[in-house]
């Protein structure tokens, strides 16, 4: 047992649990969420709301199994970055700016996934125990967080437009 292998799985299991929250919070009320999604400029936004749901559980059990870590990791910076770019972007850094919600929660889960996709999840993950742990961290983990930016990127030009009243803030 190293030092960094129990900080790294402190940092997958927090990141997780938090990401799981916000997730059921966003699941508990789906249609409360999708009217929340549509005034922030989101088209298809019962979809977009089922999908946020689910993405974000499925991020968070992914994170604290350790499995395919690199690959949950990407998913959590993406959603940050859609979050980031569609609303938390217009309020500032600090998320403490009621209604309007800064972009530090947002960058300081992103800095997370982007950390564990370099430095792998540990020796107490699955991805360890099926041995591609090594396979999927450093430059392989920046590739796959690249990527997960590209799939961002299709989310919000397909399903995203500013709204006119300039809104975006929470």
């Amino acid at each position: 047992m190293t030092g960094i292998d129990v900080a790294l799985l402190l940092l997958r299991l927090w990141a997780g649990i938090v990401i799981i929250a916000h997730g059921v919070n966003h699941g508990r009320t789906q249609e409360g969420t999708a009217k929340w999604f549509a005034s922030k400029g989101f088209r298809s936004a019962k979809l977009n709301a089922r999908i946020s749901a689910l993405n974000e559980i499925a991020i968070g059990l992914a994170l604290i199994a350790g499995l395919l870590t690199s690959v949950a990791a990407a998913a959590l910076v993406a959603t940050m970055f859609v979050a980031f770019w569609s609303i938390h972007r217009f309020a500032g850094f600090f998320n403490f700016h009621r209604p309007d919600e800064g972009w530090e929660y947002v960058a300081t889960l992103s800095v997370i996934g982007v950390a564990l996709a370099i430095a792998g999840p540990g020796r107490y993950s699955v991805d360890e125990a099926l041995g591609i742990a090594g396979n999927l961290d450093e430059w392989v983990g920046l590739a796959i967080i690249g990527g997960g930016l590209l799939v961002a990127a299709g989310q919000l030009a397909t399903f995203w437009r500013r709204p006119s009243d300039g809104g975006g803030s929470a």
